[in-house]
């Protein structure tokens, strides 16, 4: 089986190439620019720069590798950004799914696409799948855009929606605990939210669920995140605690002490009854991702 993934070179790729290729398949990894990936020269890897907002490269590059699986990875993830630049946010985030759907149904390939919390409004809190969409910025607008594309995908489909994924960062990109393992460790004071509620996720844990989707074949909308509910101020401390760092260094702030462009939902969060019923989805404790996180 040949999978294709976008956005290869980002936080969430790496983890998924490498699982994907401990289990056996055929992986292309693409990306804007050089590959930044660690597979290089493992059997059943390859590589190839891909711009999925070109329709004319993201054909060629399908066409000439016509996988059986694509997990669309690749976006502006950043909601300031897509907040301050709302054409790019669209032409990447949307337009480039619309390229890569019409790339992928001249091989009915199965279609996974990466999707967010941040569909929703923050009302609510813990999500089920089938709960309303109502994005409170232009980045989980222009994410339910896509998901409302894939919906109309004439193959086999899935949209996964996930939670605040943390981890070692392999890339390069930092995630909230490298922040503060980076901050405290230099004396650094840093604020964090405390008004904002979520189930991070661990890296890993997301990775291996898209793996158990593609071999289950399981169609449809997908929640994996962690089970545990804590704020971004809660998830520091823990990390601070954990590394033997001074939390007294963090300061406990609400989303109002932050001008930023892009409004977050309060409270999000996810109900993964479903994952776990039906994919075997088992994610590990904070505890446990904070030791994979900083001990490996």
């Amino acid at each position: 089986m040949k999978v294709l993934i976008t956005g290869a070179n980002g936080f969430l790729g790496h983890y998924l190439v490498t699982a994907l290729l401990q289990q056996g398949f055929n992986v292309l990894a693409t990306g804007k620019g050089a590959c930044r990936l660690a597979g290089q020269g493992t059997n059943g890897f390859d590589y190839a720069e891909m711009d999925f907002t070109d329709l004319s490269s993201t054909r060629d590059t399908v066409s000439r590798y016509a996988p059986d699986i694509i997990v669309h990875a690749g976006a502006v993830s950043k909601p300031d950004d897509c907040e301050l630049d709302q054409a790019l946010a669209w032409r990447i985030n949307t337009g480039g799914t619309h390229h890569l759907l019409e790339a992928a149904a001249a091989h009915q390939a199965f279609f996974i696409f990466i999707s967010t919390d941040f569909v929703f409004d923050g009302e609510k809190g813990m999500y089920a799948e089938e709960d309303q969409t109502v994005p409170v910025n232009y980045y989980g607008q222009t994410k339910l855009e896509a998901e409302k594309a894939v919906h109309q995908y004439p193959h086999p489909w899935a949209v996964v929606r996930t939670v605040l994924v943390y981890g070692e960062p392999l890339a390069g990109r930092s995630n909230i605990l490298s922040i503060v393992k980076d901050k405290l460790e230099k004396g650094e004071g840093y604020k964090v939210v405390d008004d904002q509620v979520r189930t991070p996720t661990y890296v890993g844990d997301l990775a291996e669920g898209i793996v158990s989707i593609i071999q289950k074949k399981a169609t449809g909308t997908w929640h994996l995140s962690g089970a545990e509910v804590l704020t971004p101020y809660e998830m520091a401390c823990k990390a601070a605690d954990f590394l033997g760092l001074d939390k007294g260094l963090l300061t406990r702030v609400t989303a109002d002490t932050f001008t930023q462009p892009a409004k977050r939902p309060a409270k999000t969060g996810f109900n993964i009854s479903k994952a776990k019923m039906v994919l075997g989805f088992k994610p590990v404790s904070f505890a446990e991702g904070l030791a994979k996180t900083f001990l490996g």
